[in-house]
């Protein structure tokens, strides 16, 4: 089967951990014993820290999202490191350079693409030009909530949604550089054009993605 993974920065380098790093690429390196594998990385803290300094010193949000693609960059190449030769070695800057980089046979890591695109969007879409038969998003969340569920109580979980449903939900998301949400709107306008699959689930346990290839899961699956 062919899976896109997309990986929040924000649980791949927490504190810059090589251990944590490793566990991902062990895992991975499982996943891809059966499956063709590409992974994109987000920018996590260090990206929105960048961001927010490189505001305080007037820079828009063209500008913004450059830096943040760079970061998500850097995160890929400490991925490929983690995973040696079991990674193709180089972080595609295209869709169609991650095209290239698939038919090699190897694990392909990348980054952002363009500004305007977080890295949710770039797993999907790159999902789609490879014809993958699922993405799995692997956040600091344990799916997708009515609401913000840091701040909002009452906010209900949904073990299943439609792709009408997750835009429904999504929309309201500032679309800024370095915005934090489980899915972005553009990603989400994405799975329901093209009805990708998607499983998000909680990817502070790399373990969880292993779970969510095998369909066993506590995340929220999205399926037309």
């Amino acid at each position: 089967m062919k899976i896109v993974i997309s990986v929040g920065g924000s649980v791949l380098v927490s504190n810059l951990e090589p251990a944590r790093i490793k566990r991902y690429a062990d895992v991975i390196r499982k996943i891809a014993m059966d499956n063709e594998l590409c992974v994109v990385t987000g920018g996590g803290v260090a990206a929105r820290n960048y961001i927010k300094t490189a505001r305080a010193l007037g820079a828009n949000e063209m500008v913004c999202d450059l830096i943040g693609i760079d970061v998500t960059r850097i995160n890929a190449t400490l991925l490929i490191a983690a995973l040696g030769e079991d990674a193709y070695p180089q972080v595609p800057k295209t869709y169609e350079e991650a095209q290239r980089a698939f038919e090699f046979g190897k694990i392909v890591v990348m980054g952002g693409v363009v500004p305007g695109q977080t890295t949710d969007a770039v797993s999907v879409m790159l999902a789609e030009l490879l014809g993958a038969e699922l993405v799995i998003n692997a956040t600091s969340v344990d799916g997708v909530y009515t609401a913000d569920p840091k701040s909002d109580p009452d906010a209900k979980k949904f073990d299943t949604m439609t792709p009408a449903q997750l835009v429904d939900i999504v929309i309201r998301t500032e679309m800024k550089a370095g915005s934090n949400s489980p899915i972005d709107p553009l990603a989400a306008k994405i799975i329901e054009r093209c009805n990708m699959p998607m499983i998000v689930i909680d990817g502070r346990d790399p373990e969880n993605i292993i779970n969510a290839v095998s369909g066993k899961h506590n995340g929220t699956q999205i399926i037309a």
